[in-house]
């Protein structure tokens, strides 16, 4: 039996995550802060479920107390580590960007540190589509450079990823890092889209269309985002012999790292979204259509020719079957 940590076990990919290794016969360590970020008794029934098997054991903690993580570490002995955990949000980031900083860095510099004392196997990280910024070349592609953020959240997850390399090239830590694209699914994040969109029109209230609703985005359900990680977290990285420091591929290394898009590569209309969401709601949305926001951008598009090549899977739920769980769900948990 592994032990694997999960941090962000009580959010949303954490939930799924920690749900399907305890399935799969791990014994997992989820953390998890609790924070107000969002409502908190999802979280808290996300983690009741987890808590059903005994091979779950709930730690709450901040990544970013380093007296904390430097205990766990070192009473728990992990040989895996997945790191979910992060100050979510690339709206919120032009709020509160401390709280960026404090999670997303410091925090993510104590998971490194504990990885690199307790010897384990291999981390793998949430990093996300945000980072590719201001790049217009579809689909983002790995091998593409990203080095032209929109927003802190975008930079924070650029700054995991050039960390971990750091560490896995100095400590020849296994470093694994997921850019997610756009993850939708049952027991979703409520600042997400799909939750706003489906509370909003049940509840008769406008939703807010961003760009007109022209905003394209590479939608990817909840089990496919899944899948993938299982898949990476047993591929572990080896340095790259082809690489080359003269004409240096940003998605490998000379050192055990690498980086995958996880995204459903069929980038889909917001509006298009909407109107799946309506017919599956059975209800017209009042549409409020605002501008672009700061630090988002039009489209996104994820090549994961990479992902398919190494661990054998491509994301491939259609919006029509994940917003009908979704919605199945949604209504199930809110007696809507």
């Amino acid at each position: 039996m592994r032990k694997i940590l999960v941090t962000g076990a009580a959010g949303f990919i954490g939930f799924h995550l920690s749900k399907r290794l305890l399935d799969m016969g791990d014994a997992v360590v989820g953390l998890d802060n609790m924070n107000s970020y969002y409502d908190v008794t999802l979280k808290e029934a996300r983690l009741a479920i987890l808590q059903e098997s005994r091979a779950f054991h709930p730690v709450k903690a901040e990544l970013a107390d380093r007296g904390a993580m430097e205990r766990l570490f070192k009473e728990e002995r992990f040989d895996i580590v997945v790191n979910l955990a992060a100050q979510a949000g690339v709206r919120y980031s032009l709020i509160n960007p401390n709280s960026y900083v404090d999670s997303n860095l410091s925090g993510f510099m104590n998971i490194l540190e504990g990885c690199r004392h307790g010897r384990v196997q291999h981390l793998v990280f949430a990093s996300s589509s945000s980072v590719y910024g201001a790049n217009t070349r579809l689909p983002f592609s790995v091998h593409d450079n990203v080095d032209h953020p929109l927003s802190l959240y975008a930079a924070t997850k650029k700054a995991n990823e050039l960390m971990a390399h750091t560490y896995a090239s100095l400590y020849q830590l296994p470093c694994t890092g997921l850019r997610f694209f756009t993850v939708y699914g049952p027991w979703g994040r409520p600042d997400m889209a799909l939750f706003l969109f489906t509370r909003a029109i049940l509840e008769d209230r406008p939703i807010d269309v961003f760009n007109g609703g022209r905003m394209q985005r590479d939608f990817t359900y909840i089990d496919d985002i899944v899948e993938g990680v299982v898949r990476v977290i047993e591929s572990i990285p080896a340095a790259d012999h082809a690489w080359r420091g003269d004409r240096p591929d940003p998605s490998s290394s000379f050192a055990p790292y690498r980086l995958y898009n996880i995204g459903n590569n069929n980038p889909v209309e917001l509006m298009e979204f909407i109107t799946v969401l309506e017919e599956q709601l059975g209800r017209k949305a009042r549409k409020n259509f605002l501008p672009l926001q700061a630090g988002d951008v039009p489209s996104t598009f994820a090549d994961v020719d990479d992902l398919t090549a190494d661990v054998g899977f491509k994301p491939s739920t259609p919006i029509e079957e994940g917003i009908r769980r979704f919605v199945s769900w949604y209504r199930g948990y809110y007696n809507h």
